[in-house]
């Protein structure tokens, strides 16, 4: 490989890895601030705590590399769990009372997911509405299903089967991270080496240009906001496993979190730029901050605020080492 394309590869993933300098100063700050964060049950919670969002993240960054984005995913991550729950769970734990097999509720959060996917992706794909106001209007009506259904209470003692992504670990890791990390993996992969990847930045990047040159746009833009949204519902079934129930209104402040770690993180918010590695150290960052404050013991009012600075202070970063995506 020439000199040149070695240099502009290095200078890629600098430009991508941006936000690891920040990572090991937050990662230093937190054993400074106090000596359970370098444990290994500690680095095993931030990791457990980030998952479910981190599903998210993937989810968003494929549909903003399209040039779209789908605001009613935190919706997806509350409704679909609550469904399959409600369904399998006993009167008792705020359940229907029809006890089905677990492994049907776990396909009724799939379908959920697949369900709103496909309404999201046709009505602003192919009817044109604007995705900012539809997924706004079908987010607030995702959230509001759930509240006015359950009146904010919790369904729970749900079966095992249902809550073993978020309740179960493989080797001492939870399952989520596991599930988590293959699925960054895969989507990364998936956008670097296969035809519908490179198609998706090719979309992102020139619309016109990629219509031009014989790409179903349509047909994969709509199958991006399926995908994304059945990844949302598997992370609000991560999410329901690791507190062992699922309350009405679950990840209803998500979306804050899952644009802010996306962008940070190098996803262009106007499409075709960004990698799903850089999502993941945008999802890390966020984790590590949740955990540090924890740690700290300082009030939860003040997390929104400190994730705030954060994130400024990474645009900030990223602004002055000069990468586009700032």
């Amino acid at each position: 490989m020439p000199k040149r394309d070695i240099r502009l590869v290095v200078l890629n993933w600098f430009r991508e890895l941006t936000l690891v300098p920040v990572i090991v100063v937050m990662m230093i700050a937190g054993s400074l601030v106090n000596p359970v964060f370098f444990t290994t049950s500690n680095l095993i919670n931030v990791a457990e705590g980030g998952a479910a969002l981190g599903m998210v993240v993937v989810a968003e960054s494929l549909i903003l590399l399209t040039g779209k984005f789908d605001i009613s995913l935190q919706g997806t991550f509350g409704l679909a769990p609550l469904l399959g729950a409600w369904l399998i769970a006993p009167k008792a734990s705020q359940g229907l009372g029809t006890e089905w097999n677990p492994w049907l509720g776990l396909l009724v959060v799939l379908l959920v997911g697949l369900a709103v996917g496909t309404f999201n992706g046709f009505l602003v794909i192919k009817a044109n509405f604007n995705a900012f106001i539809f997924t706004l209007a079908m987010s607030i009506l995702l959230t509001g299903l759930q509240l006015g259904w359950l009146g904010g209470q919790t369904v729970y003692n749900l079966p095992e089967a249902y809550i073993y992504l978020g309740a179960e670990s493989w080797f001492g890791v939870p399952v989520a991270v596991w599930i988590t990390v293959a699925t960054f993996a895969v989507a990364a992969l998936f956008l670097r080496y296969h035809r519908i990847g490179r198609a998706m930045y090719a979309i992102g990047g020139n619309l016109e240009a990629a219509r031009a040159a014989g790409i179903q746009v349509d047909r994969i833009r709509i199958g991006v906001f399926i995908v994304a949204s059945v990844l949302a519902a598997v992370g609000g079934l991560m999410q329901a496993g690791r507190v062992t129930a699922v309350t009405a209104g679950q990840g209803s402040n998500l979306i804050f979190g899952v644009f802010a770690a996306a962008v940070i993180g190098g996803i262009s918010l106007e499409g075709g730029r960004g990698r799903v590695v850089g999502a993941l150290t945008g999802v890390i960052l966020l984790a590590l901050v949740t955990n540090i404050l924890t740690l700290s013991n300082i009030s939860s009012t003040w997390i929104d605020a400190v994730d705030g600075a954060i994130i400024l202070i990474a645009l900030g970063l990223a602004k002055l080492i000069g990468t586009e995506r700032a």
